[in-house]
């Protein structure tokens, strides 16, 4: 018989979940809009630090009108971070424009000043000033946002700030999301609080997240009948699913605790041996630590005996991701560097973070791990 799952990232109710959705049936609110819509978003505002926030179906979608109120059209260079989910690069397709991706530097893993600008200074050269920048805060680790915004604003190019991963991390204070002109965050079934699959558009720009939200309604203009003068979307997110984002950002503080706690854990028993490397934060960087992360050093162990050790033992890791200029159909793009994220890529693991892990589960993890690096 197969020993209990341990999954990588599950969802983690709080037991308020299904009061607030009742509440919601209840009074017959279950379109996308209503009380528990207003008031995520009032939530959201206040835990992130902006003025403005339109919840959505996706972080996707998010990222989507982003890029549009940005005014990325056809042909535009975006640049974007190659270490990333596709869900990062896929909307910049949808609007015919040109990703161009970035490298990462070593200590955040996420995009890399030095080539950011390199990238920019070439097309600002060829005529072709690039439309927005796409950064990542990878894994709940803050990208170098001094620097980046730095550069951003000495060439007067927009940052859309995916935080999908990153909710309740922070540097110096200031939450991931609300440095730059649009801030992303996801709330799909295995983030650090979820609504089952949701996201949210952050920014300072009420005028623009009004924009938003008339485009994530299908673009109807103010009339006594239905008409449409934009290409509008499906995208808001519904009234029963931003109650359970209430309930889950109730407790977002005991989330985040209970993640960093995971990578302390992993911290203390695996990192005394040679070869294992576990990304640290930098100084005044607050990351939720979302997913712990490991890397192993291939010249002394094999990665993939510890991955079919763990999926053997019903245990689920994950590669770390795979940049997306060696993805397939985004292959003949641009790259500014490619070694860091394709050798992280290479011998990186995620390892079991959810913050309803147990201690035994833990354990069960380690000694996993423990076993197949000895036999």
């Amino acid at each position: 018989m197969n020993k209990p799952k341990i999954w990588l990232s599950s969802p983690h109710l709080s037991g308020l979940e299904q009061e607030y959705v009742r509440d919601a049936i209840d009074s017959n609110w279950i379109a996308p809009l209503g009380p528990y819509v207003d008031l995520f978003e009032e939530n959201l505002k206040r835990f992130c630090q902006v003025s403005g926030v339109a919840l959505l179906i996706s972080g996707t979608a998010a990222i989507h009108l982003g890029l549009k109120l940005i005014g990325v059209a056809q042909n535009d260079i975006v640049l974007c971070q190659s270490f990333t989910f596709s869900a990062s690069a896929n909307p910049i397709l949808y609007e015919k424009a040109t990703p161009v991706f970035i490298d990462s530097e070593l200590e955040t893993w996420n995009m890399c000043p030095n080539l950011l600008e390199e990238a920019i200074v070439k097309y600002v050269a060829k005529g072709k000033k690039p439309k927005a920048i796409i950064v990542v805060h990878l894994y709940g680790m803050p990208a170098n946002m001094d620097k980046i915004v730095a550069l951003a604003g000495k060439f007067e190019i927009p940052i859309l700030e995916d935080a999908a991963e990153a909710l309740g991390s922070n540097i110096d204070g200031k939450p991931c999301g609300s440095f730059s002109e649009f801030g992303v965050l996801s709330f799909n079934g295995n983030k650090i609080i979820t609504t089952s699959g949701g996201g949210a558009l952050l920014s300072n720009n009420e005028e623009a997240i009004e924009k938003a939200r008339f485009l994530a309604s299908q673009a109807k203009d103010f009339a006594p009948h239905y008409q449409h003068s934009e290409i509008g979307y499906n995208y808001r997110l519904s009234n029963i699913s931003a109650a359970i984002g209430v309930a889950q950002l109730s407790i977002i503080k005991d989330r985040v605790a209970s993640r960093r706690e995971n990578y302390e854990y992993y911290l203390k028993q695996l990192s005394h041996i040679e070869g294992f490397t576990f990304l640290s934060e930098p100084t005044t960087y607050f990351s939720n630590r979302w997913l712990t992360t490991l890397t192993v050093d291939p010249s002394i162990y094999n990665l993939d005996i510890i991955n079919l050790a763990l999926a053997k033992e019903n245990i689920e890791s994950r590669p770390l991701w795979k940049p997306m200029h060696i993805q397939p159909i985004f292959m003949d793009c641009d790259i500014f560097g490619g070694e860091v994220s394709e050798n992280l890529f290479n011998k990186g693991i995620c390892l079991p973070s959810g913050s309803n892990l147990t201690l035994e589960e833990k354990e069960r993890v380690i000694s996993v791990i423990i076993s197949s690096i000895n036999s």
